[in-house]
């Protein structure tokens, strides 16, 4: 067996999608390490406020643009995150055409940039390349069952194709290129309206409206918390040799939504009760990663428990209230459940 080691290099590290929610996270872990980093976002989903505390330092510099054009850095990058796509249907099916060029052209665009500066390359894919799984728990080498021909295959079929670029440019020994198959994360900074089960039911609790449920509520989920997710990115870029293979970052405990909800019910006092809803099409029934992979090739797996991280997720979004109120208002009340990972 190779012997793989864990590099704790410093360097300048490219963030695309710096300032969403899991991509600002990444942009804090990276700079705690010594990393300068260079953000780039287009802020249609990400936001100005989640790196507004890094503007004053001096490691970091942010760049508002769009990765579907070209990308061009003046100085040497050593590291290329990309994590620039709308990342729930709500966001990704409101321009399923730019969701999809995103994908294919944005990580085109990027791994170019990669290959021009000598950079490893890390692509943010998702649970969602195996569509509504047939083998349970999934494992990388499934292939999944996507519908390629539905409302959410601009991002489905996208993330499969971004893997597909980046598989072909690491076997043509362009870029060092390295894939994560992320499943749901969820922590403070998530968007109040961005369609996720996990801010959905904490902002639904939090403004005194019924908690919406799709279907029995009996289909599950994993919920990796946000800086479990981190650690596993840097250390699929940094290690060496590169794993040649998709890797599956996401916590292997598995719940119910039912429960989920039970357990938002619990830390915000007066929750008013559950509102049932069809549930939307092809979403899955059980969703829960085989993390064998990450556990080997980066001795990486989650340590926050779902209990710890939803009540610093709950904590945080009550201190934002006023801001969740607002974006409640703007989206009409409306939360829709999203079933991706990233």
């Amino acid at each position: 067996m190779l012997q793989r080691t864990q590099a704790h290099t410093s360097g300048t590290a490219l963030v695309a999608g710096g300032a969403g929610f899991v991509g600002s996270h990444l942009c804090d872990a990276l700079l705690a390490r010594g990393h300068r980093v260079i953000c780039i976002d287009n802020y249609l989903t990400g936001s100005e406020n989640n790196i507004r505390p890094l503007m004053n330092h001096p490691g970091f510099t942010a760049i508002t643009q769009d990765i579907c054009e070209s990308i061009t850095v003046e100085e040497h990058v050593d590291h290329v995150y990309n994590l620039a796509c709308a990342a729930s249907p709500p966001q990704y099916q409101a321009d399923p055409l730019h969701t999809m060029m995103t994908c294919v052209v944005g990580t085109a665009n990027l791994l170019a940039l990669a290959e021009r500066h000598g950079a490893s390359f890390l692509q943010a894919s998702t649970s969602e390349v195996y569509g509504d799984p047939e083998e349970h728990p999934q494992r990388e080498d499934y292939r999944g069952n996507v519908n390629c021909t539905g409302p959410r295959a601009c991002y489905d079929e996208g993330k499969r194709a971004s893997e597909a670029l980046c598989f072909d440019m690491l076997r043509a020994g362009r870029v060092d290129a390295r894939v994560a198959r992320i499943f749901n994360t969820y922590g403070p900074r998530m968007q109040p309206n961005d369609g996720r089960i996990v801010s959905n039911l904490i902002v639904q609790s939090l403004s005194g409206l019924p908690l919406t449920i799709y279907g029995t509520g009996e289909q599950t989920r994993s919920f990796c918390f946000v800086t479990d997710l981190v650690e596993g990115l840097i250390r699929l870029m940094m290690v060496k040799p590169n794993p040649e293979m998709p890797v599956n970052l996401g916590n292997p405990g598995e719940f119910t939504i039912n429960e989920l909800a039970r357990m938002v019910m619990d830390m915000v006092p007066g929750a008013v009760g559950i509102s049932q809803r069809p549930l939307p099409k092809d979403d899955p029934q059980r969703r829960r990663p085989d993390i064998a992979r990450a556990k080997e090739l980066l001795q990486w797996e989650p340590t926050v428990p779902l209990a710890d991280g939803l009540r610093q997720t709950v904590d945080w979004f009550a201190a934002h209230l006023p801001k969740v109120e607002a974006a409640r208002q703007d989206n009409s009340g409306t939360f829709a459940e999203t079933r991706i990972g990233a």
